[in-house]
């Protein structure tokens, strides 16, 4: 059951948690750029709730949802831009993070390429010219004929010349080997595949880095993997991404091996996987350093067991990112971690001292970083801060609409295939003859 939190017309009460826990999965890449005492510590306090509009797909039975990361950027006219996605990305747009519009807009995707399936749009970028740029998790049809429920995602890149009102689709960008599915999984959802991820551009403007899951059936490769892309092939992505393995970023990102710099804790093909997953990446002004939050799924269901952080002076190197250690926070079953600026221009890729933390397109939580050897980072340009009393269109779900949580939107998948998706359903009409 998808649980809200409590309405707060102010903020209360302040709880400060160490970061780590004795519990703690102690998996993850050597700490070598971050030093300990440069690890902040971390304080949530719950303020007054507010959800990202979500998809709009009546004819499935999904009513104003989110089931993906939901990617945010600011036009030159000081208008913001918000992305849900459930097997189609949809937006909304207001003057901040509280004044959205209550409503999304389907958007348009020209495909050209022919690729197959739901595309949930997961990370934008915009450049100074206007131009957005958008990467989309893709689940084509079927995977495995025993079971026409499992799919094997990929990673799919667009660009689009009016805020994300309409997209050209470029085509695939990532995708896992085609030995390395396993049909006889007990996860839920996926045989193999690439996906559930997040892009961020480095401050040299050099590279794109992706940060995504990998689901192959091999164990060495599961876990949160890293690739990247030049800036410069942006316009014309297809075959220029290349994936990081053992120490090099030389694999291709279609049918490349990789080295998770998260791996799994047990295998995510096992009925008691335990794997961290969909990660969420912002750069954080005031720490001067990237920071990850991702889910740690608990078995092949994907249920929740809490949410994990980590962070990296340099994208460039994988073994920078330090061991991941869970917030004290209780995600209450839901997933997509997101941490959103409240500063003027923050976004799901950019935030400072104090920021949204948003589970599943909502958010009753705000995260607030300290260091010992800094100041106390007052946000003095904050647009859209906490509201201190009711907005006018609050963002709150109706009391006879609960939002599916991610359970019930992924087990619909079969629901979707056969009224979204004519080519699919086609597919699966012939193979069962």
């Amino acid at each position: 059951m998808f649980v809200r939190f409590i309405v707060l017309l102010l903020s209360f009460s302040v709880l400060v948690f160490p970061n780590i826990m004795s519990n703690n999965p102690t998996v993850g890449p050597n700490n070598a750029g971050i030093e300990l005492n440069e690890i902040p510590a971390v304080s949530i306090e719950q303020v007054y709730p507010t959800r990202l509009p979500g998809a709009h797909l009546p004819e499935a039975g999904i009513y104003d949802a989110v089931d993906s990361n939901s990617p945010m950027h600011w036009d030159d006219n000081g208008n913001l831009y918000a992305f849900a996605s459930v097997r189609h990305p949809f937006r909304s747009a207001g003057q901040n993070l509280y004044a959205l519009s209550p409503t999304t807009q389907r958007t348009v995707i020209q495909d050209s390429v022919g690729v197959e399936g739901g595309k949930w749009l997961e990370a934008t970028w915009r450049d100074n010219d206007g131009m957005l740029y958008g990467w989309y998790h893709n689940e084509p049809p079927p995977m495995c004929s025993n079971d026409l429920h499992l799919s094997a995602p990929r990673i799919g890149a667009m660009l689009s010349t009016d805020e994300g009102a309409t997209w050209q689709d470029l085509g695939i960008v990532l995708q896992a080997p085609d030995d390395s599915l396993n049909c006889q999984t007990q996860n839920y959802y996926f045989a193999g595949g690439n996906g559930d991820f997040s892009v961020m551009l480095d401050q040299n403007k050099e590279y794109f880095y992706f940060f995504f899951g990998t689901y192959h059936s091999q164990l060495d490769e599961q876990g949160v993997s890293m690739a990247r892309m030049k800036y410069a092939d942006r316009k014309q992505p297809v075959g220029q991404v290349r994936k990081w393995r053992n120490g090099k970023w030389d694999e291709l990102g279609i049918g490349g091996k990789v080295t998770p710099i998260f791996p799994v804790i047990t295998d995510w093909h096992r009925a008691d996987a335990s794997a961290y997953w969909g990660p969420s990446i912002h750069f954080n002004t005031y720490l001067g350093k990237y920071v990850i939050v991702m889910n740690h799924a608990l078995d092949g269901y994907w249920n929740q067991e809490g949410i994990y952080i980590s962070y990296a002076d340099d994208l460039s190197n994988p073994l920078n990112w330090t061991p991941p250690e869970r917030l004290q926070f209780e995600p209450q079953g839901m997933a997509y971690p997101q941490i959103v600026g409240i500063e003027k221009g923050g976004t799901d890729k950019l935030a400072g001292k104090s920021a949204r933390l948003f589970m599943l397109g909502q958010s009753g939580s705000q995260i607030t970083f300290d260091l010992a050897s800094k100041g106390d980072g007052t946000c003095n340009e904050c647009i859209g801060d906490t509201p201190s009393s009711i907005p006018s269109s609050p963002r709150q779900l109706p009391p006879s609409r609960q939002t599916p949580n991610r359970q019930t939107i992924r087990a619909a998948r079969p629901s979707f295939l056969t009224d979204l998706d004519q080519v699919t359903r086609k597919k699966i009409e012939e193979r069962r003859r």
